[in-house]
């Protein structure tokens, strides 16, 4: 008989590369101490009954067939459909429950560590091959949530929840990963409770930006968003709408500001400073450059830095949603600041990975 399956994924904190993972550039992410968690007890047949207690919702399906959608992102459907077609035989049912501690629609990627830990969940209770491999959890993930229904995301969430850890995303394909060894902690996420719409934030700044990157391909010989610097691109704002010159301005300075936060954090000796301020360079530009800031969001990250943060920004897609403050040794000051200021605070810490357990 099989077995009770346990399968756990923890949201993310993005340092560097905000609103850049969806134009195949590089971010800097890590997964904090908040989690969703599906436990699933199996069953005699292939029906699955899930049951969402946070958001009162449930779903009864036989897993064994195609599944069809009852509306536009039906995660937990799509995630088994998608695992169904990787080649994942899925023999045995599962009464499974559902539940979670992460922010939800507030930018620490509740959604992405959903799929994350049923596609984990999926193939760990049918006991298929690809359980061990976390970069092949985040790419069916990523495929679950973003292709299946055309959506506008990056990878940037699916990887960081699955992988693990403090790691440097080069989001072109062939996606390359690489670990940064460096201990961080000190984080402070801070709800602002105001809800956003994720994807029409997303597809409105990849839209802009798109925009404004082909204009200089037509201008600049041998153009590429990677490697282009900045001082050659600038002439050409000026031939750009203004909301597109903008966002392009932004997109290009936060692509150096992640390639030199990957500097500093490889670093012998980290410039706990510098790095404060980096992340606050890189909300500046999110916030007057890309304009996915809020004004709750600005008054909570206020309020961190006052507290004694060394910098902070947006989490996510921005237009509400979370922020999170880099605040090494006066987490408490800073939570209570936040707190104080009308948000949700939570002192978070860089976890590992999605992962599975069984119990006979």
């Amino acid at each position: 008989m099989p077995a009770k399956t346990t399968a756990k994924a923890p949201g993310r904190i993005c340092l560097f590369g905000e609103h850049q993972d969806f134009l195949g550039l590089a971010v800097i992410a890590a997964p904090i101490g908040l989690h969703i968690t599906v436990s699933g007890t199996p069953r005699r047949d292939t029906w699955f009954h899930v049951r969402m207690p946070n958001i009162g919702e449930s779903d009864l399906f036989d897993a064994s067939e195609d599944l069809e959608y009852r509306f536009d992102l039906d995660f937990i459907r799509a995630g088994t459909n998608v695992v169904r077609r990787c080649g994942c035989d899925i023999n045995t049912g599962y009464d499974c429950v559902i539940h979670g501690n992460i922010p939800i629609n507030a930018g620490t990627s509740s959604s992405s560590a959903l799929m994350v830990a049923w596609v984990q969940f999926l193939l760990t209770s049918q006991d298929h091959y690809a359980q061990s491999d976390p970069e092949a959890i985040a790419r069916l993930a990523y495929q679950a949530e973003v292709l299946e229904f055309n959506a506008p995301g990056g990878m940037m969430d699916h990887y960081a929840s699955a992988l693990g850890g403090l790691i440097f995303i080069d989001c072109r394909e062939p996606i390359t990963v690489q670990r940064i060894p460096t201990h961080l902690e000190g984080f402070v996420l801070g709800n602002t409770g105001v809800r956003k719409n994720n994807n029409a934030i997303i597809a409105e700044s990849r839209t802009a930006t798109n925009a404004g990157f082909e204009i200089l391909r037509q201008r600049i010989p041998g153009f590429s968003i990677w490697t282009t610097p900045f001082e050659q691109a600038e002439p050409h704002f000026a031939e750009m709408k203004p909301e597109v010159a903008r966002r392009v301005r932004a997109n290009l300075i936060n692509r150096d500001l992640c390639q030199g936060g990957k500097e500093l954090l490889l670093a012998d000796e980290l410039d706990h400073e510098r790095l404060g301020q980096m992340l606050h360079d890189h909300q500046v530009q999110l916030r007057d450059g890309v304009g996915v800031s809020h004004p709750r969001l600005d008054e909570l990250i206020d309020a961190a830095m006052e507290a004694g943060a060394l910098g902070g920004k947006l989490n996510g897609s921005g237009g509400g949603g979370c922020m999170f403050a880099y605040a090494p040794g006066r987490q408490q000051e800073v939570k209570e600041a936040i707190d104080r200021a009308g948000g949700e605070a939570f002192i978070v810490n860089i976890s590992k990975g999605a992962h599975a357990t069984t119990d006979a």
